[in-house]
């Protein structure tokens, strides 16, 4: 939880990513060491952060080059908080927006950009970030060390980027803080469906970002769309934990003032016809937020919003997308034609909401058999418990009752959420 802000602040220090993350580290390994003796501190983050603080002053002691930059931080880090926030439109105070913003510097490709920033900022595994982008482990591991050394090589200052370079910038931030959120919506892995802590990061970092550029359509878009889809954040999961899809949610556990929020953003990323790909997502989770009901959702309205997604950033996760809002509009059947036409894409192989779509589309034709084999397969392919679970429910209730009601697929596809690999390989 704290690790981003730790090597944000050290980062400070040393000017290179890659010794900060050594140092938190080091830092982590040393609360390890201490707190079962000492107990753990009052305020942990807080202790962590000294103790990386007083380790990085230390290396800088230890190295002549450093000593102009030692003296100016001998000035500055006496009395910090912890928690800062932008003291004007103009600067980014936040330790942790500057180093989303070093490490998607110009300098590294699209890829490693965000790559390195969800690593680092929002302490991703690689195998999570894998998820992220459709990609294979391997190929995220090297990204992440190749983005090191590059940004040690070229010696990238950590610092505040301003007019052109921060415009530069700003779509890799924007895309980093897309894909930290979207980890926290839905889980790559582990017992859990939900990581709010990411998602109140992403949050955080979104409307910093947006008050930092609010003439940015794109900023104020993919601010209306995180407030939209964390409104929902209770209902998506029962009293157990397990998850919630979208047609059983309770609408009055939504959060109508973050719902508001949203609205509000939305409003201010443009007219509507120059929306950019976050506000198109955010046009969609609106259309979910205004509808009373689940029967009331105004699905035509959603398929020609994520038709204009497709043209503006095309991916195979909108289309699959897609294929949902038509199926609510002109059937299953015309859907399944268009999922099928998915199923030769590298890129969606491994994606369990593929299979998992596909069985809900079988299963409401009565296809009961394939409808079952492709929940089990979706349920083989996601390595988050709770929809695995879940999956697994759906095709025994297949063998029970028949034809079931048109849920959605876990992770719930087609609601305007974020969604998985936006822009593919980048």
């Amino acid at each position: 939880m704290e690790s981003a802000r730790i090597i944000a602040t050290v980062a400070r220090i040393v000017r290179d990513v890659g010794i900060a993350e050594e140092i938190a580290q080091d830092a982590l390994v040393s609360a390890l060491e201490q707190w079962p003796r000492s107990g753990v501190p009052e305020r942990p983050g807080a202790w962590l952060t000294a103790t990386a603080k007083h380790r990085a002053v230390d290396l800088v002691r230890r190295r002549e080059t450093y000593a102009r930059k030692l003296a100016e931080v001998g000035r500055t880090l006496s009395e910090e908080s912890y928690d800062p926030e932008p003291s004007g439109p103009g600067d980014i105070d936040d330790d942790v927006l500057r180093l989303i913003f070093t490490t998607c510097h110009p300098v590294l490709s699209a890829a490693a950009r965000a790559a390195l920033t969800l690593r680092l900022v929002g302490g991703l595994r690689t195998d999570e970030i894998a998820r992220a982008f459709l990609v294979p482990e391997a190929t995220v591991a090297a990204r992440v060390t190749r983005a090191k050394r590059t940004l040690a090589k070229a010696g990238v200052e950590f610092e505040v980027p301003y007019g052109e370079d921060r415009a530069a910038r700003l779509g890799s931030v924007l895309e980093v803080v897309y894909l930290i959120f979207n980890e926290g919506y839905a889980a790559t892995a582990g017992d859990d469906l939900l990581r709010p802590g990411l998602c109140e990061d992403a949050l955080r970092l979104a409307r910093v970002l947006a008050a930092l550029v609010p003439a940015e359509g794109e900023a104020q878009g993919l601010v209306a769309l995180l407030e939209l889809q964390a409104s929902r954040t209770a209902a998506r999961t029962g009293p157990d934990g397990r998850p919630v899809l979208l047609a059983r949610q309770n609408r009055r556990r939504w959060d109508r003032l973050l719902i508001r929020r949203g609205f509000a953003a939305l409003e201010r990323a443009g007219d509507g016809r120059s929306y950019g790909p976050y506000a198109l997502q955010a046009a969609i989770a609106a259309c979910h937020a205004r509808a009373a009901s689940y029967e009331e959702t105004d699905w035509a309205t959603i398929a020609a919003l994520y038709g204009r997604l497709g043209v503006l950033a095309p991916s195979p996760v909108v289309e699959l997308n897609r294929a949902v809002a038509v199926s609510m509009t002109e059937g299953p059947a015309a859907a399944l034609a268009l999922v099928d036409a998915l199923a030769a894409e590298p890129a969606l192989a491994r994606y369990h909401l593929l299979p998992s779509v596909r069985g809900d589309l079988l299963a409401r034709l009565g296809r009961t058999e394939e409808a079952r084999a492709e929940f089990g397969r979706a349920a083989e392919l996601t390595r988050n418990e709770s929809e695995r679970t879940l999956l697994r429910e759906r095709g025994r209730e297949l063998g029970e009752a028949g034809e079931p009601a048109p849920d959605g697929a876990p992770g719930e596809a087609g609601e305007g959420g974020p969604a998985r690999a936006l822009g593919g390989d980048a």
